[in-house]
């Protein structure tokens, strides 16, 4: 067995790195979504800074995801696929790389705009702030944040979507690639 990725599926370090980024991704959401319901007691402060320090470690995994798809390479198109399918399945894959880092960077400004208590990453090591406190900085970022959220949201429910119609419709291994284990692909 190897690490890496084979020509026909992502190995599971890829795999690993991808799962476990949509799980953090989606309790980020879930969180996100609903701590601004959350009355200010120290409680909400401790699920405020998890929040932000779960974003910080999404940030730090997608880099390592990133590094390890440059070393590890990626699968080919499954055969069959057209041309015009490969390219849109690569420019989603980058739009997605690209969200998953400007996320957490926004809200990391937006913390540090805001000019907040400093950020101490679940706890541990004090995280520096990217800019001083700025109103208009904070608002931008604030909403960029949001923003960015929902394309996310919008790329993600399209990546899923294209991964189940290769599976269900087009009886290929666009989606088993990517799942655990030795699955037998479609033929």
């Amino acid at each position: 067995m190897t690490w890496k990725n084979t020509a026909d599926r992502w190995g599971p370090v890829s795999q690993l790195l991808h799962w476990l980024i949509v799980l953090l991704v989606l309790v980020l959401a879930i969180v996100g979504l609903t701590m601004g319901e959350l009355p200010k007691t120290p409680k909400y402060f401790w699920v405020y800074t998890m929040h932000k320090s779960t974003g910080i470690t999404v940030l730090v995994l997608v880099l390592v995801r990133i590094a390890w798809r440059l070393y590890a390479g990626a699968p080919k198109p499954v055969p069959g696929t057209p041309t015009w399918q490969a390219r849109i399945a690569s420019l989603t894959h980058f739009a997605l790389y690209a969200l998953l880092l400007a996320m957490p960077l926004s809200g990391w400004l937006y913390d540090s705009a805001s000019g907040l208590r400093p950020f101490r990453w679940y706890g541990l090591a004090e995280m520096p702030k990217l800019s001083a406190p700025n109103e208009g900085l904070s608002e931008l970022s604030h909403d960029a944040h949001e923003l960015l959220f929902w394309v996310l949201v919008a790329l993600v429910v399209m990546h899923a979507a294209a991964a189940f119609y290769h599976h269900l419709f087009q009886n290929d291994a666009t989606l088993t690639r990517m799942l655990p284990g030795r699955r037998r692909t479609p033929e």
